[in-house]
């Protein structure tokens, strides 16, 4: 019961449009256009890619398949924004989300609005339009990418459309995260992430050989849509 009534509260004061004068920064929020406004990645070859970021009032969407590192980007995307005194939220679908791993990421977890579905994706669904509708997030990331394709397919052909429609001339970013792609905005661009082939692209760390930990791989982020060269890059 307590977190029916819980849930039910959260989706008052998104309804109510509350949010954005209780969890974002203290600096004005504009309500004009912020094309010249990117959202850094907080990945500096993603951003020369991006052309600065990701587009405000616009939806974009971040795809690659599992153990792509398409989780580590998103994290970094949430931490940037965070960094820079906005609050952002996250619409976990199955929830997938480590909060521990975020936060030693450079995430700060009291900007964050988690919202944890258990693989109900019409449900998460309405609650990414619930936060989309109440404005005051620099980013809102909705996390479909251990959905099954068919429950995907039974979205109506519209739904990215209406996503786009709502955060239109807003200071917010909607990202999709999903193992393959479903849908932008216009303005929007689609990010795809890989490993980089080969296994001379391992990260590691360590003064020697016999001391040495696997520190990660280098990724690959090719880029479609949007008015910037559609080329790869090493991230």
């Amino acid at each position: 019961m307590a977190k029916v009534a819980a849930r039910a509260e959260i989706e008052s004061l998104l309804r109510a449009r509350q949010l954005d004068r209780t969890l974002t920064s203290v600096a004005p929020w504009h309500t004009s256009r912020h094309d010249d406004d990117p959202a850094s990645t907080g990945v500096p070859s993603l951003d020369a890619m991006l052309a600065g970021g990701f587009r405000r009032g616009h939806l974009s969407e971040l795809v690659g398949p599992r153990s792509s590192g398409r989780t580590t980007v998103m994290c970094q995307v949430l931490a940037s924004a965070a960094a820079r005194g906005e609050a952002v939220a996250l619409v976990d679908t199955c929830d997938r989300f480590d909060p521990a791993s975020a936060e030693a990421s450079g995430l700060d977890l009291s900007r964050l609005l988690w919202i944890r579905e258990t693989g109900d994706a019409p449900r998460a669904l309405k609650a990414a339009m619930l936060v989309l509708q109440a404005g005051g997030f620099g980013v809102v990331v909705f996390d479909l990418a251990d959905v099954r394709t068919t429950a995907l397919r039974e979205f109506p052909f519209t739904t990215w459309l209406r996503l786009a429609r709502v955060i239109e001339g807003s200071a917010t970013v909607a990202l999709l995260v999903g193992s393959q792609h479903l849908g932008r905005s216009p303005g929007g661009v689609t990010v795809t992430v890989e490993p980089m082939p080969g296994p001379s692209r391992a990260r590691w760390a360590g003064a020697s050989h016999r001391a040495r930990l696997f520190d990660g791989v280098e990724l690959r982020a090719r880029m479609v849509g949007g008015q910037c060269e559609s080329r790869p890059t090493t991230i």
